[in-house]
């Protein structure tokens, strides 16, 4: 064979193989007309009215976000959930109003939605489909969920089909219907980017999270899979400039249906409670409690006279399965806690003092004036420490409370460990602190170049800090 011929019979195997290796044509991908057309007319608008606010009224927004791009304009109420803002001195407002999306659970008339859209409205109208209207009664709501149920007068209603949201997986295709803007029945498309999310202010949703758009009015819409099943919530953004950035965060139709029907059938929602704050297992804490790596969740702090601490549970214990669940990271225990049923007996895979063991613990339920999210805030001259330690003043001792107090932090080790001014030292290398003379013998004890863990109170929260002295 030529030369020439064998380069045309190359160039014709190179050409054979780039075809088979290219992407997908534009017609191979999911077509969602089909679901579009089956399933949104179930999929509704809301809007709501509520009060007229006084002057000068200091209002703080359901969620932290950036400041509201929409300020001074007709849009600036509807959309204020899902900005950073704090409002300076305001003049009286009539009938501030907002909008979102919802969809239809049932053919007579009840409504899923965030509870944020509905939050403070004295009037909630429901816009169909066929552009009727309904007033909706609200039935019930959960702010910690940001769930709510609604119910209006009507028959015959077209409903949506509830999926398995805990058989997604990352790369499947979503796609999500709602006002945005208040441009009804907007479907986007996406991807689930991550399952089991959790965020900072809401530790008892394990969050989908998508990069289908979502923007403000898209709030309490369906998130659908291929299937035309909703497995989600349309809930959150994250956004530095006010519109959607790629992040959007739904909430598990699993944990949807289930508070709705408990605001269905008890007018509230009840939620598992341990009564322990928690804290993530960094790599240098991981090692200084002697486990093979960075996993489960640390008992910072057992609440007196709470679940945890009528059944054993101590700060220090690292959870590393709840109830047969492996534990990766410390934001998955409080949703599967927070599921399970006041009253049961769970079981707890624990780390402690270098070995497994398991406890059982019967869960209590959460109650109302509990903080939502369940976690410790994470983040003297004493023998090289780089701090200065004093006794605990007298009122704190006759309590029974024991540790010392932080004066004051310097360059070293101390600080680089994440220990501030103020805060109290309750326990060093699993030793228990009672003053200042007992703290200096238990540093000058410590090994070197090796992180031990530190127990302290800051703001009446409890965290554990790794200490690495040098050698």
């Amino acid at each position: 064979m030529s030369k020439l011929l064998r380069l045309a019979a190359v160039t014709l195997l190179h050409a054979a193989l780039l075809f088979t290796t290219l992407p997908a044509r534009a017609d191979d991908l999911p077509d969602f007309t089909a679901l579009v057309d089956h399933y949104a007319s179930a999929v509704v608008s809301i809007s709501t009215t509520g009060k007229t606010e006084p002057a000068n009224e200091d209002r703080t927004p359901h969620d932290k976000r950036l400041p509201n791009p929409f300020e001074g304009t007709p849009f600036e109420e509807p959309f204020r959930h899902f900005f950073d803002q704090r409002p300076e001195q305001r003049t009286p407002r009539s009938t501030p109003s907002s909008i979102g999306s919802g969809f239809i659970v049932s053919a007579d008339g009840y409504i899923l939605t965030n509870a944020h859209v509905v939050d403070g409205a004295e009037r909630v109208t429901v816009g169909m489909n066929d552009r009727t209207e309904h007033v909706a009664e609200v039935v019930g709501s959960d702010p910690r969920s940001d769930i709510a149920l609604l119910k209006i007068q009507a028959k015959d209603l077209p409903t949506v089909k509830i999926g398995d949201s805990d058989a997604l997986r990352v790369g499947q295709w979503v796609l999500a219907i709602g006002s945005p803007f208040g441009f009804e029945s907007s479907a986007t498309v996406g991807i689930v980017s991550a399952v089991g999310r959790s965020l900072p202010t809401d530790n008892y949703v394990p969050f989908i999270q998508t990069d289908a758009a979502v923007n403000p009015g898209n709030s309490g819409g369906p998130l659908f899979n291929r299937s035309g099943e909703v497995i989600g919530v349309n809930s959150q953004i994250y956004s530095r400039s006010g519109g959607y950035q790629g992040l959007s965060f739904a909430i598990p139709i699993k944990v949807a249906m289930n508070v709705a029907e408990q605001l269905k059938t008890r007018g509230r929602v009840a939620r598992g409670w341990l009564g322990v704050l928690i804290q993530e297992v960094t790599p240098d804490l991981a090692k200084s409690f002697g486990l093979d790596r960075p996993r489960g969740a640390l008992i910072g702090q057992v609440m007196d006279d709470g679940p945890g601490a009528k059944n054993g549970l101590k700060a220090g214990d690292i959870v590393l399965e709840f109830d047969g669940h492996a534990i990766s990271r410390s934001g998955e225990l409080p949703p599967l806690v927070g599921a399970s049923s006041p009253g049961k007996e769970a079981t707890l895979q624990i780390f402690r003092d270098g070995a497994q063991t398991q406890i059982k613990v019967q869960i209590g339920e959460l109650p109302d004036d509990v903080a939502v999210n369940g976690r410790s805030a994470a983040s003297g001259e004493a023998h090289g420490l780089g701090l200065e330690v004093t006794e605990l003043p007298a009122e704190q001792r006759t309590q029974g409370d024991s540790g010392v107090v932080v004066r004051e932090v310097r360059s070293g080790p101390a600080q680089s460990a994440g220990i501030r001014t103020g805060d109290v030292i309750v326990r060093v290398n699993n030793q228990a602190i009672t003053g200042p003379a007992q703290f200096a013998t238990v540093i000058r004890q410590l090994p070197r170049g090796k992180p031990v863990a530190v127990l302290i109170r800051r703001d009446d929260n409890a965290l554990f800090l790794p200490l690495t002295l040098p050698e």
